[in-house]
């Protein structure tokens, strides 16, 4: 182990599922990545490059319904599911909807009860048997697995609703010292080997105990659990010595918060492991930490462990590999390699063989700087891939700061020099005594959208960010580690808007897997505030992109509302449609009844990069029919950005209230079983933000599992504005 970062299982007894190979018709999109191999390719030819810019939306559909008394839109990630002409959506109000994938008509809906919601960016379609009817499984923000009949929107027969909440997996998070609310949901949709169904989960980030990351296996016809296979292996199992002393106790993190994939012939399942909690600081974990930041490969039929590859040793960086496995066949040396890719937030694809987990390129352990935190034992080498390149910068420097204007370039000098900041070299712990610039940042690189492969023209396709993160560590009164830099965080002006550094602040990257060479990059995105001759910057970006047969790459994923089309042989942008928000998912191409082809993407803005919620809604794309001119509505908002107001002015205490726990008021119990799900109070008190900004980092909240009904929506961002406001 401490030579290379994988490990082949002795002897593979690959067993195939019972259910063959799914066998999906070409008009069909059944999961997440289409298919559970995570290729999102389609096969369908009617939209080419010559007639993509003729595109036109031809129906749209609201995601808020249209008996909602709400006042708001909410924001959603979600990709929508389509099977033999039918579209199934999941919406943010807690509502599945099927609708004619050709016409938008309503064929049934489905609400959740009790107020609760559809948790994770998808779902997954399982075709049925003889004995059992199709279905479609998702998971809640409640923590429970459900299963419908996909004909009719109705509880399936015979399965019964799992509580994914197991006093196991919870580790007694629900009494004692941490409160009962701590998250466990699913955050992307579950998959299926076979007649298997796989979870796994999203969890907190601190404090560093709470509920295990474990993966399950569930009987797809019942609802029964078949196998557990531990994130943190218990004593006794293999790489247990991974974990220093009791660092594996109860440790949180170490999660498969994105998605998973399945090579169904082999059945084996692959699971992207993100970093331990407290992923900034590991003095608590000695030692390489298996299987944080490791891709796993498990075998579906019976959750045993066949071999991983550790992509990051001893994660201090929250380098997690949120990007879903790509399963694909590589030529090379004579021969085709049954491979698969993974990336971590580092921006480096590594290309290994899915049987055996080895690097198809060769991989070195290259020596990284040592930690200046007190009993921190960091790793001293990391797994650097010989090929392909890294597709994000690794580092930047005092000569990077951006000049794209004269004022961006003067704050972030002004900043650099107010903080005392110093920029990082790869792989260089954070400090405690001032705050450090890491590139890339803790936003990636590549996050959990993945990429596509284009599997006529061999090419791995994904887009990435270009942010730096700035941030010093620190702790709370209760000893908690957090980020204690002067915010944001990123390290821009106005946070996400005009990142530090040089452009592009985001990327489209090609990668020929079969040579390990960048065929091309190009910028994804521009800045529209800029003046026009310097608006070609790139932008920040999470979502998915599409590859095409006829050699179209489609994607949304950027913060400045615009779906596009691409040449994916050249990278050379053909198409482009302003929508009303941006679309922070993954489009989808499919054929409808009608035998057209269409692609959809939900516009609704949201993710990390809180990106404004102006609309919520499908959109769905064909080529103009005779006559057809398209729906207005799909460019349009549906409500303006949030826009400052008077506040309450805050008590005198809570000026100078302990970091550690939030200021007296109202709101201040509201604000500690909800805003600590995730974080400990200090990563929320310690920030400075106007009441716009507060707005909307609550409602990226909410899209990622916070719950903060509508009537405390507006007290919550006034209490939180009022006690921690911007400076004037």
């Amino acid at each position: 182990m401490r030579t290379w970062p994988w490990m082949v299982a002795g002897a593979l007894a690959l067993t195939a599922t019972t259910a063959l190979a799914t066998g999906m018709p070409a008009g069909d999109w059944w999961s997440f990545g289409r298919d559970e191999a995570g290729a999102r390719y389609s096969e369908l030819e009617e939209i080419t490059p010559a007639n993509v810019s003729k595109l036109i939306p031809v129906w749209t559909f609201e995601l808020k319904p249209a008996d909602s008394t709400s006042t708001r839109l909410l924001v959603s990630n979600t990709t929508p599911l389509v099977v033999n002409g039918m579209l199934l959506l999941a919406t943010p109000h807690g509502r599945i909807v099927a609708l004619d994938g050709a016409s938008g008509a309503l064929r049934w809906s489905m609400a959740l009860p009790d107020g609760d919601m559809i948790a994770g960016r998808s779902m997954d379609y399982w075709p049925g048997d003889a004995k059992s009817p199709a279905r479609l499984f998702f998971g809640t923000r409640s923590g429970r697995l459900l299963a419908l009949d996909i004909a009719t929107g109705r509880p399936a027969e015979g399965f019964t609703p799992i509580d994914l909440r197991t006093p196991e997996i919870m580790n007694g998070t629900r009494d004692g010292e941490n409160p009962g609310n701590y998250a466990y949901e699913i955050n992307s949709a579950p998959v299926l080997a076979g007649d298997v169904l796989v979870t796994a989960s999203r969890l907190q980030e601190s404090p560093a105990r709470g509920p295990a990351g474990d993966i399950r296996g569930w009987d797809a016809r019942t609802g029964k659990l078949l196998w557990t296979f531990h994130s943190v292996p218990r004593p006794g199992e293999p790489f247990h010595e991974s974990w220093g002393g009791d660092g594996w106790e109860r440790r949180t993190g170490v999660n498969a918060w994105s998605a998973l994939s399945v090579d169904e012939a082999r059945g084996i399942v692959y699971v992207p492991f993100g970093a331990p909690a407290y992923d900034r600081v590991g003095i608590d974990r000695p030692g390489a930490n298996l299987f944080s930041s490791a891709l796993v490969a498990i075998d579906a039929r019976t959750g045993r462990y066949l071999w991983h590859f550790q992509a990051v040793h001893h994660d201090i960086w929250d380098l997690d590999m949120p990007v879903q496995p790509t399963l694909m066949d590589v030529k090379r040396g004579g021969k085709t390699i049954p491979a698969i890719a993974a990336m971590n937030k580092s921006g480096y694809l590594f290309v290994l063989d899915r049987v055996t987990g080895r690097p198809v390129f060769p991989v070195t352990e290259r020596p990284v700087p040592p930690s200046s935190i007190a009993g921190e034992q960091a790793w001293p080498t990391q797994p650097i891939p010989s090929a392909p390149p890294p597709v994000t910068r690794q580092a930047m420097t005092a000569a990077d700061i951006a000049t794209v204007t004269p004022e961006l370039e003067q704050y972030c000098r002004a900043r650099v020099a107010r903080e005392g900041a110093t920029f990082a070299v790869p792989f260089e712990p954070l400090r405690a005594d001032h705050p450090v610039i890491r590139f890339p940042g803790s936003g990636g690189g590549p996050n959990w959208g993945g990429g596509a492969y284009d599997r006529k023209r061999g090419l791995f396709i994904i887009n990435t960010s270009e942010l730096p993160s700035i941030e010093q560590l620190g702790r709370d009164e209760k000893g908690n580690w957090y980020n204690v830099a002067p915010k944001p965080s990123w390290f821009g002006m106005e946070g996400l808007k005009l990142p530090c550094q040089q452009p592009p602040w985001g990327n489209l990257t090609a990668i020929d897997v079969a040579s390990g060479r960048i065929a091309w990059q190009t910028p994804l995105g521009i800045t529209d505030g800029l003046p026009e001759d310097r608006r070609k910057t790139g932008r920040p970006n999470v979502g998915s992109p599409l590859a095409t047969a006829t050699g179209l790459l489609f994607i949304g994923a950027s913060d400045d509302a615009r779906f596009r089309a691409f040449d994916s042989g050249t990278g050379r942008e053909l198409w482009a449609f302003r929508l009303g928000a941006s679309a922070h998912a993954a489009p989808v191409s499919y054929r409808g009844r009608d035998g057209r082809q269409y692609v959809a993407i939900v516009s609704a803005g949201g993710s990390y990069l809180g990106s404004p919620n102006t609309a919520s809604r499908l959109v769905v794309f064909a080529l103009p029919r005779p006559g057809e001119k398209g729906v207005a509505a799909a460019a349009s908002a549906s409500q303006p950005e949030v826009r400052e107001r008077p506040l309450p002015v805050p008590g005198p205490a809570a000026a100078s209230a302990n970091p550690a726990e939030f200021a007296p008021g109202p709101m201040k119990a509201f604000a500690d079983s909800h805003c600590t799900s995730c974080h400990v109070p200090a990563q929320v008190t310690s920030q400075r933000k106007t009441r716009a900004d507060w707005a909307a980092t609550v409602e990226k909240m909410v899209g990622f599992g916070a719950r903060v009904p509508d009537d405390q929506f507006d007290p919550l961002v006034d209490y939180l504005a009022a006690n921690y406001p911007a400076a004037p």
